[in-house]
């Protein structure tokens, strides 16, 4: 028995049982995997990115169709907060140029030490390999290796994640056993997904180039982010940030030259190039790389042979693609329980006593620092509104 369960041992739900513990409720924690945190410790290995230090409103723009349904929770917990708790936990921090906050380790897995071994102070108890499988008897039952247990706990905290990357725990399984349950679902799409592409064998020998200096757009939304020609398309935060209105319908475009306007790039380009090749032309008077020009001659061939025409499409490079890389591919996805089915402090209206956190929830954010602080957030707002039922429970049963 205990008092609460929290199932998933992520960011949100670590979150979660930490703000319980804090409340002097007893926390049992079950996760599926052999051990916690797997997706946190992936996203360590290129350098963690807690945070984005910028205004608040700036900072909840990234949210978009969410951003009013979040605001209440990333308010109580913004970036400030999350740079606070990192450091309450021993880790220093510096902040990049672009305002993403990383620990100086730039990796995950001192500050998970750091902060199992606080809920371990605080009295929380871990279980892994335990995979939950739905209720019975009004208790969370799960698999484990000693067989199936319930766990009779009077309010419990869902932190499954979504349904990307299943190898690391976040199959979306859960959707099932909460749709019988009559909770409503927005359908899962990919988040922060690369682009497919079929590349021509022009563009095979490119593969690993950086597209620096360009600006993506697709329908309102305008990014000067990098991407990388990869064998599968095209990757990296400037992809992922427009990546929901591609999802959406929108056409992609690639703005070869975003510092220079039209009128320049078709100046440069009316210059006499002698016996140079019109690849070479374009490389000396633009300055495009290996990389720009492989995708210039990807999309836009045959190229356009007056310098105002060539530079109309050097500004708005068309990319043919297949859609997005496949949902488990994706680093985070779109969908989950809608906020519809929520109560204000996260609790599941058709189970009272059940609340949802992380990325289970039908938000969706670029990386940059966003997903983590939007996981955070949730799983604190949660974890204090879970501990708030609790008391008002005992309450009124005294």
């Amino acid at each position: 028995m205990t008092q609460a369960v929290v199932v998933g041992a992520g960011p949100a739900g670590l979150m979660a049982a930490e703000e319980l513990a804090r409340a002097g409720i007893s926390v049992l924690v079950a996760e599926a995997k052999p051990s916690v945190a797997r997706k946190f410790l992936m996203a360590g290995k290129s350098g963690l990115n807690l945070t984005k230090d910028e205004p608040f409103d700036d900072l909840m723009r990234a949210y978009d169709a969410a951003e009013n349904w979040l605001h209440p929770m990333i308010a109580d917990f913004d970036a400030q907060a999350v740079q606070d708790w990192a450091r309450g936990l021993g880790q220093e921090l510096f902040t990049g140029s672009t305002g993403r906050v990383f620990p100086k380790a730039m990796k995950a897995s001192p500050l998970l030490r750091a902060w199992l071994e606080r809920l371990g102070r605080l009295g929380v108890q871990i279980r892994t390999r335990w995979r939950w499988t739905g209720w019975e008897d009004e208790a969370p039952r799960f698999d484990t290796p000693e067989g199936v247990q319930r766990v009779a706990a009077q309010a419990t905290v869902l932190a499954l994640g979504g349904a990307s990357w299943t190898r690391l725990g976040s199959d979306g399984a859960w959707a099932q056993l909460l749709a019988g349950q009559g909770v409503e679902l927005t359908p899962f799409a990919p988040a922060n997904a690369g682009l497919l592409v079929d590349w021509s064998e022009h563009t095979r020998s490119r593969f690993g180039h950086p597209l620096k200096n360009v600006a993506l757009q697709a329908g309102g939304v305008r990014t000067r982010g990098e991407a990388v020609i990869s064998e599968w398309g095209l990757e990296g935060g400037g992809v992922y940030t427009i990546c929901k209105a591609v999802r959406e319908g929108a056409v992609l475009s690639v703005d070869m030259l975003p510092d220079l306007p039209i009128e320049d790039v078709a100046r440069r380009l009316s210059r006499p190039r002698g016996k140079a090749s019109l690849s070479n032309h374009l490389r000396k008077a633009l300055k495009l790389g290996p990389g720009r020009l492989a995708l210039l001659m990807e999309f836009g061939r045959p190229l356009p042979r007056d310098a105002s025409d060539l530079a109309r499409l050097i500004k708005a490079v068309p990319v043919r693609h297949a859609g997005l890389r496949p949902i488990d591919e994706a680093i985070s996805t779109a969908g989950g329980v809608a906020s519809a089915a929520l109560d204000d402090g996260l609790m599941l209206k058709a189970l009272p006593g059940v609340f949802c956190v992380g990325e289970m929830l039908d938000w969706e954010a670029p990386t940059g620092g966003y997903l983590l602080t939007g996981c955070f957030a949730t799983g604190r707002w949660a974890g204090r509104s879970a501990a708030s039922w609790l008391r008002q429970q005992d309450q009124a049963q005294a």
